[in-house]
């Protein structure tokens, strides 16, 4: 009976961190590997099945959220299969510079502090930007009218504009109707599959902002767009840890029983919040894994295990809070859009 007890608490554990992860990734696109493996690491799993069963989760959950993210228009697949093709080639750079640093012996150091530094200046950069334009338009979310009509000017960022501006043949049109250099996009998907590579992360959480400050796409086309290549890579890695026994279907099915309700709720409130409200929590939950690796980062260093306990309790505080968040900014958007009609109603 007390079996039975543990094993409904681990299966109640596991939903309920699915449907949380869930949330963030359908609204992020991101979020998986990122939190699952290392919980499962913190839970006592070995190193095979916590990387295994998190790319398997990942897999199901981008799958899940890809096709809710398809239903609202919010997938450019043109640009998702050539972003594929430049991050794999990127992927196995990165990898190769890895092999380099472990030669030398300063592999560990040297990827821990730059994801330290990446995941905090990214997190920096993007609350920054979306507070400094939150109230300085409208501030009405015109981003969804992204996928099926032509984007504002006005709310391509600086970079992007820039990138599109040279007009390197062959030219392609992507969502919104912009136009870019088929060999910028290849430069940009080779540059997020480098560091992707070298710091052995799915990468969401540099594609996403790099698609949208760097190309110039709709936040939740980027966010749409990303998680179809996730079905491909976390497709390939789970696939390939399987065979080798990586794979907990005990783990991985309550994870994706939870994530299967949060990732359809998560792609939806893409097309409700406004868009410089998703760029802010995206921009928080780096910030708050910046800080929650670091910590890890210094537990291993300085061999003290209580640091390493308190940056996987920031990755979950972080996480929680943010996916609340989202939720909650999602119910106050409906209710307010309801209320702003019912007048029309009558």
């Amino acid at each position: 009976m007390e079996l039975f007890g543990i094993a409904l608490t681990m299966i109640i554990l596991f939903v309920s961190f699915g449907f949380m992860v869930g949330v963030l990734f359908g609204f992020f696109g991101m979020g998986g590997s990122f939190l699952v493996t290392p919980a499962l690491l913190v839970m006592g799993y070995p190193a095979r099945v916590a990387v295994g069963s998190g790319m398997a989760f990942v897999f199901g959950t981008a799958v899940i959220a890809t096709l809710k993210h398809h239903d609202l228009g919010q997938v450019d697949y043109k640009l998702g299969g050539l972003m594929i093709v430049g991050t794999t080639v990127g992927i196995e750079v990165g990898r190769i510079g890895v092999f380099y640093l472990e030669d030398l012996g300063l592999a560990g150091g040297v990827i821990g502090v730059t994801y330290v530094l990446l995941l905090g200046s990214i997190g920096v950069f993007v609350t920054r930007n979306a507070l400094k334009n939150d109230g300085s338009d409208d501030g009405g979310g015109g981003h969804h009218d992204a996928a099926d009509g032509e984007i504002d000017p006005d709310a391509i960022p600086d970079i992007a504009k820039k990138i599109q501006s040279y007009r390197v043949p062959p030219m392609m049109t992507i969502a919104g109707g912009i136009q870019v250099s088929l060999w910028m996009v290849l430069g940009v998907a080779f540059a997020t599959g480098l560091l992707s590579g070298f710091l052995g992360v799915g990468g969401g959480f540099i594609r996403m902002p790099a698609m949208f400050y760097l190309i110039g796409v709709p936040v939740p086309v980027a966010v749409g767009t990303d998680l179809f290549e996730i079905v491909f890579s976390g497709g390939i890695g789970s696939f390939l840890y399987g065979m080798e026994g990586g794979v907990d279907l005990s783990i991985v099915a309550p994870l994706l029983a939870g994530s299967a309700l949060g990732a359809r709720i998560g792609s939806a409130a893409t097309s409700i919040v406004n868009e410089d409200d998703i760029k802010i929590y995206f921009g928080l939950m780096l910030l708050g894994g910046s800080i929650a690796v670091a910590f890890q980062q210094a537990g291993d260093y300085f061999a003290v295990e209580l640091l390493n306990t308190v940056g996987f309790a920031l990755i979950l505080l972080s996480a929680f809070m943010v996916g609340g968040a989202v939720i909650y900014s999602t119910i106050a958007t409906m209710r307010a859009n309801e209320r702003s009609t019912a007048p029309a109603a009558d």
